[in-house]
C-alpha cells in the first residue's frame, strides 16, 4: 500500500492559506482606496467639533 507524501499535502495546505490571506489583503485594500475616493476632499480626517463650532458662533 502507498503512503501518503504529508509533506506535499502540508505545503498544498500553506500555499491556499496564502493566497487566501493575499486575497482578503487586497480586497481590504481595495476598499480602503474605494473609500478614500468616494469622501469629499477637505473633510477626510477632520475633527466634528472643529467643523460644528464656527456654526455655533454665528
Amino acid at each position: 500500500m502507498a503512503k501518503t507524501n504529508f509533506q506535499y499535502e502540508k505545503r498544498q495546505r500553506e500555499l491556499e492559506k496564502k493566497r487566501k490571506a493575499e486575497e482578503k489583503a487586497r480586497r481590504k485594500q481595495d476598499t480602503k482606496r474605494d473609500g478614500q475616493a468616494d469622501a469629499p476632499s477637505g473633510q477626510e480626517g477632520g475633527d466634528p467639533q472643529q467643523e460644528a463650532a464656527p456654526q455655533d458662533a454665528a
